[in-house]
């Protein structure tokens, strides 16, 4: 992550249309990053017409008719105007290259995202991606499947998928550029609770467990994902009044770094009060903090960025992870807060590396929240294991135990 794909591929278009071989090429990105697709492809590359198909249908429609060397799309208005049999509509097109940002969303092959995109007519596809393997190795082959269909022989299995990745693969690790790239520091901080929500927890956990047992064989995922929620929640405040003893730490914090002129980045994969990005807002609001959420269109979310970025009095963004933690160039930040965690490290590491990437002058702190003795904590020994599988096939490390995610995990991470 932050190493420069987006560019990379601007270049490599520029490549193949003073070659004559561009045709048209189409950018397929989550929504939250059309706009900065197109900024970056206005700046890198000024002499490609472009076509942006956002906003209304009849909007997207006039883009998709528009004579444009590159269009750029959303992948949820990808998936709606696939459907359209209108001139132009992508789905009667034939395309030179096709470029799937943010790769990672095409790893079910079951999904109608991947579908589409597998549907559409073109000469070459290139995937770009931080995180190309999030969970498990059926991730990474189904966006190999996607950029060379046919090129993964599924019955050599684990030789065939070195093989397939060796010869598909353009991979920069962040060894490459250290001389260039400021160090990164990570922090876990435990500041454990305040004793009413520690007293909750511990009601929820007990409770819970007793819950789970009840279903005995018939226990389901679903069951013990409701449990682990509410008790991540509590770990970030009490459901009832909002204390929070990492609230509390946070704000000290974020005092202090401001205090010198640096710039904060928060992550929470919560949004409402009193669990997420909302709290965190109220709570740093001395600070006039912007925040970046999903429920924001793009091109507000666009504008918060710009203005963190640009603006030396807004120095606190709150993001939630889902919106925030993929596309973005925040290296106007010094300092990272992961609120809390989620299962996917890689999900985690796309979020700190908004400000970690080519472009930062200074070193990078990172603090990461984790409640002592509690689900926190076993969901961090969970994502280390984890862990293996990317550094296996995508880092090439040597083969470790590898354990799929299932419902054994998800027990063990309650206690049950």
């Amino acid at each position: 992550m932050g190493l420069g794909k987006t560019i990379q591929a601007i270049g490599a278009l520029r490549v193949l249309a003073r070659a004559g071989r561009l045709m048209p090429a189409l950018v397929v990105a989550p929504a939250s990053l059309v706009l900065q697709w197109r900024a970056e492809l206005q700046a890198w590359a000024p002499e490609l017409r472009l076509a942006t198909a956002r906003g209304s249908a009849e909007e997207r429609r006039a883009a998709w008719r528009a004579e444009a060397d590159v269009t750029i799309v959303g992948y949820e208005s990808l998936i709606a105007d696939m459907r359209g049999r209108f001139p132009g509509a992508p789905r009667h097109r034939a395309w030179g290259v096709v470029i799937a940002d943010e790769a990672q969303r095409l790893k079910n092959p079951k999904t109608e995202t991947n579908r589409t995109l597998a549907s559409l007519r073109r000469n070459q596809t290139w995937a770009l991606t931080g995180t190309p393997l999030e969970n498990e190795l059926a991730d990474l082959v189904t966006i190999l499947e996607f950029v060379a269909p046919g090129r993964y022989d599924r019955k050599t299995m684990l030789v065939g998928l070195r093989r397939a990745t060796a010869e598909l693969q353009v991979r920069r690790r962040r060894a490459a550029v250290l001389p260039t790239l400021p160090a990164k520091t990570r922090f876990v901080i435990d500041p454990g609770m305040t004793p009413a929500q520690r007293d909750a927890y511990d009601i929820a956990e007990r409770e819970g467990r007793v819950w789970l047992r009840a279903f005995g064989a018939e226990i389901r995922i679903e069951y013990v994902l409701e449990l682990i929620l509410r008790l991540k929640q509590i770990c970030n405040a009490h459901p009832r009044t909002g204390a929070s003893a990492k609230l509390d730490d946070l704000a000290r914090r974020v005092g202090e770094i401001v205090a010198t002129g640096d710039k904060v980045l928060v992550f929470s994969q919560f949004v409402a009060a009193p669990f997420g990005v909302d709290a965190v807002a109220e709570r740093l609001r001395a600070f006039r903090p912007l925040t970046v959420v999903g429920g924001q269109d793009a091109a507000a979310r666009a504008m918060m960025i710009d203005r963190f970025n640009t603006d030396p009095a807004r120095r606190v963004l709150v993001l939630s992870l889902k919106a925030g933690g993929v596309g973005l160039n925040l290296v106007a930040a010094t300092t990272v807060f992961h609120f809390d965690h989620w299962w996917n490290q890689a999900a985690t590491a796309q979020a700190e590396d908004r400000a970690h990437r080519i472009g930062q002058q200074r070193a990078v702190q990172v603090f990461s929240y984790l409640c002592g003795d509690t689900i926190e904590d076993r969901i961090a020994a969970i994502i280390a294991r984890k862990q293996a599988l990317f550094d296996t096939y995508v880092d090439g490390i040597d083969l470790p135990d590898l354990r799929r995610l299932g419902l054994a995990d998800l027990l063990e991470a309650v206690g049950v």
